[in-house]
C-alpha cells in the first residue's frame, strides 16, 4: 500500500491456517483414558468397559476423529480392509456376494476396498498391487484364473486369499464358488428333457469372460451325450445385456432354423430373448423353450416367467466371509475345507 512518502510498505502475506489432524492420543485425553483403550475399541469394541467405550465414542463424535487404517495396518502388519475385485460392478450378480460379504465383514469391524476389473488380467493385476499396498487383512479374486504377475504377488505376499465364484482348478489359496461347466450341463439336460433338439448356447464377451465359457463348453458336452440333433454356442463380443439377446436370437434363428431351445449365458440376454420372440410372434415355450442364468428380481416376474439356474451369490458371500474371519483369527483352513462347493439349483418356471 502507498504511505506517501514515496516507499511502499510490503503487507506480509495472510499465512493459512494449517489443519490439525485429531490423533488417537486427542480421543484417549478428552475422554480419559489410555491411547491403548481407545485401539481396542477401535478394533474390538465389546473388549471396552460399557463406561470407557461411551466416553471414547462421545469423544470421536466431538472431535471428528478417523482412524487411519493404513498407520493402523503398518502397526499390526495388515489393516481392518479387505479388498474385493470383481469383473464388473455393474453386474446383478457379483453386487449379491459384495452386498452379503461387506454385511458379514462389517459385523466384525472389517472394511471393504473394492475394485473392478472388467475382466481384464492387466487391470486385475494392477488392482492386487494397490490393495496390498493397504497391507490388507484379506484379497478377494474372481473366479481361477489370474496373470502370472498376480500370482506371484499374491503368493509373496502372505496375505489370505479367497477365488470366489468358481471352482474346477486348485486355488491359490482358498476357493468359493460352483462348477461352471456343469451349470451348462443341467441347461442342456433340462432343455433335452422337454423334447427340444435343436438348442443354441447364447451368451456375450466370451472370449473375456471364461465363466460363460465354462457353461457353454459343459452345454456342447451334455448335449452331444444327450443326442441333440443340432447344438450351437453363439457370442456376441460386446456386453451382456437385453440388446445383445435380441441380435443373439436373430443369430441363432438363421444358424439353426428348427431352433427349438436356448440357453443363455444370463437372465439380462435370456429377457432379450424374451422381448424378441414375442415381437416376432414365436411362442415360448410353443415353439422356443428359454433358460437364463442368475435367477435376477425380474426372472419370476416377466412374462412367461424365466427357468434359469441360481448360483446363490448371498451363499457364496457367506462362506466367503467365514472363511476370512478364520483365517484373520489364527485358525488355519486346510485340506478340504479350504474349497467350498456352494452349487447350482435349476429353477423351472414357464418359459421352458
Amino acid at each position: 500500500m502507498d504511505t506517501g512518502s514515496g516507499t511502499a510498505q510490503i503487507r506480509e502475506p495472510r499465512r493459512r491456517r494449517k489443519m490439525q489432524r485429531v490423533t488417537m492420543m486427542d480421543v484417549a485425553k478428552l475422554a480419559q483414558v489410555s491411547p491403548s483403550t481407545v485401539s481396542l475399541y477401535l478394533r474390538k469394541p465389546e473388549a471396552v468397559s460399557p463406561a470407557a467405550g461411551q466416553e471414547i465414542a462421545r469423544a470421536i463424535g466431538a472431535l471428528g476423529y478417523v482412524p487411519n487404517l493404513v498407520a493402523g495396518g503398518l502397526a499390526a502388519a495388515s489393516s481392518r480392509v479387505v479388498s474385493i475385485i470383481v469383473p464388473s460392478i455393474r453386474n446383478a450378480f457379483f453386487a449379491e456376494t459384495v452386498s452379503t460379504l461387506q454385511s458379514e465383514l462389517a459385523a466384525e469391524g472389517l472394511q471393504v476396498l473394492l475394485g473392478h476389473s472388467e475382466y481384464g488380467e492387466a487391470q486385475e493385476e494392477a488392482l492386487v498391487r494397490t490393495a496390498l499396498s493397504w497391507a490388507p487383512a484379506a484379497i478377494v479374486l474372481t473366479g481361477l484364473s489370474h496373470s502370472p504377475g498376480t500370482r506371484k504377488l499374491l503368493e509373496a505376499s502372505g496375505v489370505p486369499v479367497v477365488e470366489m465364484w468358481e471352482l474346477g482348478g486348485e486355488p491359490l489359496d482358498m476357493a468359493v464358488g460352483f462348477n461352471h461347466p456343469q451349470v451348462g450341463a443341467s441347461a442342456a439336460r433340462h432343455l433335452l428333457s422337454k423334447g427340444r433338439r435343436n438348442l443354441a448356447f447364447l451368451g456375450a464377451r466370451m472370449q473375456e469372460d471364461h465363466r460363460a465359457a465354462q457353461r457353454a463348453s459343459g452345454f456342447e458336452e451334455a448335449c452331444g451325450a444327450g443326442g441333440a440333433t443340432a447344438c450351437e454356442v453363439i457370442n456376441h463380443l460386446g456386453a451382456a445385456t437385453v440388446e445383445a439377446g435380441t441380435l443373439l436370437l436373430n443369430r441363432a434363428l438363421q444358424q439353426i432354423p428348427d431352433l427349438d431351445g436356448i440357453a443363455c449365458s444370463n437372465d439380462l440376454i435370456a429377457l432379450g430373448v424374451l422381448f424378441e420372440c414375442q415381437r416376432q410372434g414365436i411362442a415360448i415355450p410353443g415353439q422356443v423353450a428359454v433358460i437364463g442364468f442368475g435367477d435376477l428380481d425380474f426372472s419370476a416376474s416377466c412374462i412367461p416367467s424365466l427357468t434359469t439356474i441360481r448360483p446363490s451369490g448371498d451363499l457364496i458371500g457367506k462362506e466367503v466371509a467365514r472363511l476370512i474371519l478364520s483365517s484373520i483369527q489364527g485358525a488355519r483352513v486346510e485340506g478340504a475345507q479350504r474349497i467350498i462347493d456352494t452349487h447350482h439349483v435349476l429353477i423351472e418356471r414357464r418359459s421352458t
